[in-house]
């Protein structure tokens, strides 16, 4: 089933070409969520996305799996779990789960800093 719409003239890649543009993430003022912004290459086949969140002592607190989404412009919200330790390292990767072509993970570093009052 396809879900695009065949009048939008754009160019999908295809596996190999497929490809994260960007990666960017912000902190909810309550310091407790985070906002993440996640774009890829218009793509042909649906991919495989894979989020995690690590803190300043590396221990994963938070995670999801985004299976073939159907848009290539996607934003979710992920919750970080225990005691807030900056920095944070969001890491993403993308892939073709028949061992197909795998993208280079990416991944960006940042600090969270609740807004008084929010807790």
């Amino acid at each position: 089933m396809d879900f695009f719409f065949p009048e939008d003239n754009l160019t999908r890649a295809v596996p190999e070409e497929t490809r994260i543009t960007s990666l960017t993430a912000e902190a909810w003022p309550d310091g407790r969520r985070l906002r993440v912004n996640l774009e890829i290459t218009p793509f042909q086949k649906r991919p495989y996305i894979e989020v995690s969140l690590h803190d300043a002592d590396d221990d994963e607190v938070a995670s999801t799996s985004i299976v073939e989404p159907l848009s290539w412009k996607l934003e979710f919200t992920m919750h970080i779990r225990g005691e807030l330790r900056n920095p944070y390292t969001l890491h993403a990767r993308l892939y073709y789960p028949d061992d197909g072509p795998s993208d280079e993970p990416r991944q960006i570093t940042f600090e969270v800093h609740p807004q008084a009052g929010t807790n």
